[in-house]
């Protein structure tokens, strides 16, 4: 079911297994071919170190913006799909993964279910996350800290986020 109105959107990308721009770029085309949705803004690809402290390859992350005329629900339930298409399997928390998909905000929606958290509710410690999204969307507001993606920035470690 699709809604009528368009919905600006935010998504988080990432991976450390195979081939990861292939895999991440192959993604963004079939999200791209969903119906309801339409991939407006993709980020640089960044190389960074992982999370969690678990031995692992890094990762390759980036971010993408979404004009979506599906709810929060479908666009995650979504999301969740394409990842399954391109093998990941959730095992360990932070562990390595051939890809990863973040809805990290649906507007100025603030939403918290056990299903789903809007805005993400990480994002603003995370520089793989921040780094790639102030590249294509430094003015949009969080709601939660009324502050623009290029302030949050500002305030975490940027050093381990490489453009490539």
């Amino acid at each position: 079911m699709q809604i009528s109105e368009i919905k600006q959107c935010a998504i988080a990308l990432g991976s450390n297994l195979g081939d990861s721009i292939g895999i991440l770029t192959a993604a963004l085309q079939v999200l791209a071919a969903t119906p309801g949705i339409a991939v407006q803004k993709v980020s640089s690809w960044y190389i960074t170190k992982p999370v969690g402290g678990i031995p692992q390859p890094d990762y390759l992350n980036g971010c993408a913006l979404l004009e979506v005329q599906l709810l929060p629900q479908q666009l995650l339930k979504t999301l969740l799909g394409v990842e399954a298409k391109f093998g990941r399997v959730r095992k360990e928390r932070w562990g390595a993964r051939s890809i990863d998909l973040d809805l990290l905000l649906y507007e100025d929606l603030i939403l918290d279910t056990p299903q789903l958290q809007l805005p993400h509710p990480h994002m603003n410690e995370r520089a793989f996350v921040l780094v790639p999204l102030a590249e294509i969307a430094p003015n949009w507001i969080e709601p939660v800290s009324g502050l623009a993606i290029a302030q949050l920035v500002q305030a975490v470690n940027c050093s381990g986020v490489i453009k490539i």
